[in-house]
């Protein structure tokens, strides 16, 4: 019994499973340097706020991240492996998705077309072109999922421009889901809502953890908060402080730089 136990503690005990690990990332621009010598683990089970005002490095460290711009100096690793030198392609079928500032979808197809057109550009066919889309169990099957875990079943049907905007964000995470990634990279999902829907969206994200890593860039500090388990606080493209919220919060350093009307105290 007491060993019971103690395996027990041992298993509470035990590190999140890292599931994507930037080292001393880096990105220059000419002469200048829009990420710095970056580290942060997004682990499995966590969302992961990076946040910082706008210029700050935020967007440019997705991309990075994502293989949509390369890496200056440093090294990616997703699910493992080393993953720096990866296009964007190959990491999005490596198991990490990601959302834009804006939205991009397919407005006029439906919001199930849209998911499973997602699916299919996961798990490419070519040989198979003779057969009809609405025939691919597998890309069906995820696209379902998707919309069942982003609340968004009941608007399979619908075209995805007549959808509201809060809608539309779900819609992209949805697509995001129908590549069955284990690292969402979401760029600030939150923009433009209202409180109803920036609800609806963090109530998705909170359910959204289990399984999987996200990355979360957000302005709204509220809703990071709220909903972050560990933040990231970048300056002029570097790391000013990472930790859980109350020790994120509570820096004199973020205060001054960042936090002065969060924290109650001038900015």
């Amino acid at each position: 019994m007491h060993r019971d136990v103690g395996a027990q503690r041992s298993r509470q005990r035990m590190p999140a499973e890292v599931l994507l690990r930037a080292t001393h990332l880096t990105r220059r621009f000419g002469g200048l340097v829009a990420v710095d010598r970056v580290s942060l683990d997004l682990a499995c089970d966590q969302i992961h706020a990076v946040i910082g005002t706008n210029g700050a490095g935020k967007s440019t460290l997705v991309n990075v991240l994502a293989g949509e711009i390369a890496a200056t100096s440093g090294k990616v690793e997703l699910l493992g492996r080393d993953a720096t030198g990866w296009p964007q392609p190959r990491r999005a079928r490596g198991g990490l998705g990601r959302s834009y500032q804006r939205t991009t979808l397919f407005p006029r197809f439906t919001v199930f077309e849209n998911c499973r057109l997602a699916a299919q550009a996961n798990d490419q066919r070519p040989w198979n072109w003779w057969s009809p889309a609405a025939n691919a169990e597998s890309s069906n099957a995820l696209a379902h999922d998707a919309l069942l875990r982003s609340g968004l079943a009941s608007f399979a049907t619908r075209l995805a421009g007549t959808l509201a905007h809060g809608q539309q964000r779900q819609l992209e995470i949805a697509m995001c889901l129908a590549t069955a990634p284990r690292i969402l990279l979401l760029d600030e999902p939150l923009a433009g809502m209202a409180a109803e829907e920036s609800e609806r969206m963090l109530d998705m994200l909170a359910g959204l953890k289990p399984g999987h890593a996200i990355l979360l860039v957000e302005h709204d500090m509220d809703a990071v908060f709220r909903v972050a388990d560990r933040i990231t606080v970048m300056v002029n493209g570097t790391v000013l402080a990472s930790g859980d919220p109350a020790s994120v919060r509570s820096n004199p350093e973020v205060q001054a730089a960042y936090l002065g009307d969060v924290t109650g105290e001038p900015a």
